[in-house]
C-alpha cells in the first residue's frame, strides 16, 4: 500500500507588510539605525509577506488551512485517524501543539508534533507516509502553522545587529494542510533526507529551550545567510540528484518541482545546481516571503488551483532547512 496525497489547502493572513514597510519598521523602532533603502527586497527578491493577526496563534492558521482542506474534500474532522503538526512555530513548549490544532479542529485522534526548522512539514509528511505503509494508519491529516513575524527583531543597535537578525525580515506567516490516505497505487514512492547538524548553530531562534529559557533578548531569529547558504551547497546536490538516477527519472517527468524558498538569488542558484527548468518551479517568494515550513504544501496548493498538476501527475518537493537539513519527496496525485 501507499499514502496517497487526497488534497491539500493553504491559509494566509489577510494583512501584508511590503520590504519597504519592514524597513521604516526598524528604523522607527531603532535607535538612530536606518536600513539602506530598498536593501530587503533587493538583496531578497522578496516585495511582500504575511502577517497573522495578535489574537492568531500557530494552531489558529494550522486549523483554519485544515478547515478548508476538509470541506473541500468532504471529510470530517472525525474521520481522521492520525494528525500531524509539522512546524517550527509552537504555540507553547508543551502540550504539543497537535493537541490544541485537534481541539480548534473538532478531531478525536491521536496526534503529535514534528519539528525540524523548515523541513518540518516534509519530515510529517515522511512520517505520515511511513505509518500510512506499515498500516499502523488509514488517513493522517498533516498541517502546519507558522507564525515566525512573532521573532523578529525590529529595534537593531547598528549594522551587525541587523545583519544578524537580517533572516527574520524575510520570514512570513502561513498555514497549510495535506490529507494522506492509504491507496493501492500511486501516492508517494520516493523519499530521502539528510542532514550536516556540524552547522546548527549557522541559523537560531534561541529562547524558550533549556539554554536560554526566559532571557528576552534570544527570542528573536539570528543567523548568517551567506554561511547557510555555503552549508547548503557544501551539502551537495548528490541527495536530489541521486533520487532522479535512482528513479529513473528527470525533471521534466514531474509536472511542478516544490522548491523551498528563502531568498530568489539563492533560490536561482539552486536551481541552476540541480537542473530543474524554470517552468517546473512554482515561484511563491516575492509576493510571500519565506513561510518556512508551509512554503512546500503553499506551492502545491498553488499549481492545483492554477491547473499545473491533476491528478495523475508526478509532484516533486525539494525541501531545505536549518540545522542544516535536507529532504525531497516524489509522490504521483
Amino acid at each position: 500500500m501507499r499514502a496517497r496525497i487526497r488534497g491539500v489547502a493553504a491559509y494566509l493572513p489577510a494583512r501584508t507588510l511590503s520590504s519597504r514597510e519592514v524597513e521604516e519598521h526598524v528604523a522607527r523602532e531603532s535607535d538612530g539605525y536606518v536600513p539602506n533603502r530598498s536593501i530587503v527586497e533587493r538583496m531578497t527578491g522578496i516585495r511582500a509577506r504575511h502577517v497573522a493577526r495578535g489574537d492568531q496563534q500557530a494552531s489558529d492558521l494550522a486549523v483554519a488551512a485544515a478547515e478548508k482542506l476538509l470541506a473541500n474534500e468532504g471529510v470530517d474532522a472525525g474521520e481522521i485517524d492520525l494528525l500531524i503538526f509539522g512546524s517550527a512555530s509552537q504555540d507553547l513548549v508543551e502540550p504539543a501543539t497537535g493537541h490544541i490544532t485537534a481541539a480548534k479542529l473538532g478531531a478525536r485522534c491521536p496526534v503529535f508534533d514534528v519539528k525540524n526548522a523548515c523541513n518540518s512539514f516534509l519530515n510529517a509528511l515522511q512520517t505520515a507516509d511511513a505509518l500510512i505503509r506499515t498500516g499502523q494508519y488509514e488517513r493522517v491529516l498533516v498541517c502546519t502553522g507558522e507564525v515566525p513575524s512573532r521573532a523578529i527583531r525590529w529595534r537593531v543597535r547598528d549594522r551587525a545587529q541587523f545583519a544578524d537578525a537580517f533572516a527574520g525580515y524575510t520570514l512570513s506567516d502561513a498555514g497549510a494542510a495535506l490529507l494522506l490516505e492509504r491507496a493501492p497505487a500511486g501516492g508517494v514512492f520516493y523519499r530521502d533526507f539528510a542532514a550536516e547538524s556540524r552547522a546548527w548553530d549557522i541559523g537560531t531562534l534561541p529562547g524558550g529551550g533549556t539554554m536560554h529559557p526566559r532571557d528576552p533578548d534570544f527570542g528573536y531569529f539570528a543567523g548568517d545567510g551567506r554561511r547557510l547558504k555555503e552549508a547548503f551547497l557544501a551539502a551537495g546536490p548528490d541527495l536530489f540528484l541521486d533520487a532522479l538516477r535512482e528513479t529513473g527519472l528527470t525533471w521534466d517527468d514531474f509536472a511542478v518541482v516544490c522548491v523551498h524558498q528563502v531568498t530568489m538569488p539563492y533560490l536561482h542558484a539552486l536551481r541552476e545546481v540541480l537542473g530543474i527548468p524554470a517552468d517546473k518551479l512554482v515561484v511563491t517568494l516575492p509576493d510571500h516571503g519565506n513561510m518556512a515550513s508551509a512554503t512546500l504544501p503553499l506551492q502545491l496548493a498553488t499549481a492545483l488551483e492554477e491547473g499545473r498538476c491533476a491528478q495523475g501527475d508526478r509532484v516533486a518537493f525539494v525541501g531545505l532547512g536549518g540545522g542544516v537539513s535536507l529532504g525531497v519527496v516524489f509522490a504521483e496525485l
